[in-house]
């Protein structure tokens, strides 16, 4: 799912995801195809349609199959004409939602509802798609999340009651049911790899409207926007609007290749830059829910970041790519299967890994208890080990590391743009200051961090990291680092550079 995004360009995805997940409060969703009779598939599925000829016959066929979804909630977020762009009316449970994955539009906020506020009622729309004959539907999490009442609205207007079924925060997908004994007219998730001009029709309940349909093309794939663990998404150029959210974005054939979920908007309106969630993700995450109510996913318990250019240099790898593991969870599979700190993952179930994202999706996919090959790189050396998938934690995190307490000026590491003193706790060296513009300042490393380990070999004074340095004839130099959010691996240029 990765597509490489520079710190930048994910900075101002995250800024203008206002737009793209404000269409919470009016989605549109996407179309899974759980096994159902022929007859009821071939109602809604057909030729191709052909482009220049229209496309009418594509809505005709799969319209019934689309529904507009309605939300009822207890508590509200308070409305205000100084609420930012797309958060007016956004229900109290997704506006924390949405806050959760984008803190910085947390400030600056007058319309949210202060702590010793009386909470107010709320309704919200959205978008959907009915999977199977008998009624479930697929549309996002944050449509539906914390929602009292659901509600969906077919094309002839028929307004039928439905219950959610299971919701998935991390892919932010959700499954619920009509409920009614009528048998419905319904749409799939298509098998085929969706590619980049590919045509895609849009289809949901922008602002309300309903029963709306825009087209455009898929621009590309594998985008990361910052709002999960997962992110892998298509982006397309059909309009998506607010209340699009949950809707399906079809292919020339009828089927579901994915389920509009945000938009790149400074305004909170289209400017044909939108995002669906693709089928093969969607499809996994909703079987799941509808058997169990959750999703379960595969957990290796590694604590990962990707390999750049810096970092491989100093590994000695041809490439920057795969995963290289900053710290083995206690307990864990990878524990148990000999994984250790300093490990870089190249490949995963026999398939190349292109960074640490796209680990960790694969790993999710796995079925726990299943045994699954990994390559990785340790010491120069090409290793193949067998791991046992566990079940991801409900919560994994690592614990949050306080600050350390500065204790002198420090020890000039010349050349680093470090200042570095022994830790209180004696396991490695405190970061006491970082020169401003320095290769380290570049890479991010802060007063208080802890570095463990220099060029693989553990340090516990100034002295130690300098023999390190020194005994290296390499251009880059390897630091295990501690941080307040866990540890990092991070490449250092040295004087030899």
């Amino acid at each position: 799912m990765s597509a490489t995004k520079t710190p930048s360009n994910r900075k101002v995805l995250s800024a203008f995801a206002a737009g793209l997940l404000a269409a919470t409060a009016t989605v549109t969703a996407i179309s899974v195809l759980p096994s159902a009779p022929a007859i009821a598939q071939n109602q809604l599925k057909a030729a191709a349609i052909d482009p220049s000829a229209g496309f009418a016959d594509l809505v005709d066929r799969v319209m019934p199959a689309v529904v507009s979804v309605e939300v009822k909630f207890a508590n509200a977020a308070a409305e205000g004409e100084d609420a930012a762009p797309g958060m007016k009316g956004m229900p109290e449970g997704q506006l924390d939602e949405f806050l959760k994955k984008f803190p910085q539009f947390r400030n600056g906020m007058p319309g949210q509802r202060g702590e010793n506020e009386a909470p107010r009622g709320g309704m919200g729309v959205g978008s959907g798609f009915i999977i199977s004959a008998d009624g479930y539907v697929v549309t996002n999490n944050h449509v539906v999340q914390s929602a009292d009442e659901v509600s969906v609205t077919m094309k002839d207007g028929t307004e039928y009651k439905a219950e959610v079924i299971g919701t998935d925060p991390k892919t932010d997908l959700a499954l619920i049911k009509i409920k009614s004994d009528k048998a419905f007219d319904y749409v799939s998730f298509t098998k085929d790899e969706p590619r980049v001009g590919d045509w895609v029709m849009a289809v949901g309940n922008p602002f309300g409207l309903g029963g709306s349909v825009t087209t455009g093309i898929i621009s590309a794939r594998g985008r990361d926007i910052g709002s999960g663990p997962y992110d892998d998404f298509l982006q397309i150029d059909a309009a998506i609007n607010r209340g699009n959210s949950g809707g399906p974005a079809f292919n020339l054939e009828g089927e579901v290749v994915g389920i509009n979920t945000a938009i790149f908007s400074p305004s909170g309106g289209s400017v044909g830059i939108g995002f669906a969630i693709p089928a093969s993700t969607a499809e996994n995450v909703i079987a799941s829910l509808k058997e169990n109510g959750k999703v379960t996913r595969g957990w290796l318990g590694v604590q990962i970041q990707p390999v750049t250019e810096d970092i491989a240099e100093s590994l000695g790898l041809e490439d920057a790519k795969g995963a290289i593991v900053a710290d083995v969870t206690e307990g864990s599979p990878a524990l148990s299967a000999g994984i250790e700190q300093g490990d870089t993952i190249l490949k995963f179930n026999d398939k190349e890994i292109k960074d640490s994202r796209d680990l960790a999706r694969k790993v999710a996919q796995v079925k726990p208890g299943d045994n699954v090959p990994v390559t990785l790189v340790r010491d120069g050396k090409t290793k193949e080990i067998e791991v046992e998938i566990g079940t991801m934690p409900a919560e994994t995190k690592m614990g949050a590391k306080g600050d350390a307490e500065e204790s002198g000026k420090g020890v000039s590491l010349s050349g680093l743009g470090l200042k570095v003193v022994p830790a209180e706790d004696g396991a490695g060296v405190m970061v006491t200051e970082v020169a401003p513009d320095s290769p380290a300042a570049e890479r991010g490393l802060k007063a208080g961090d802890i570095i463990l380990e220099v060029a693989g070999t553990e340090v516990q004074s100034p002295s130690d990291v300098r023999d390190a340095l020194k005994s290296t004839d390499k251009k880059r130099v390897l630091m295990l680092v501690k941080t307040q959010e866990g540890q990092r691996f991070v490449a250092l240029p040295t004087a030899k550079g």
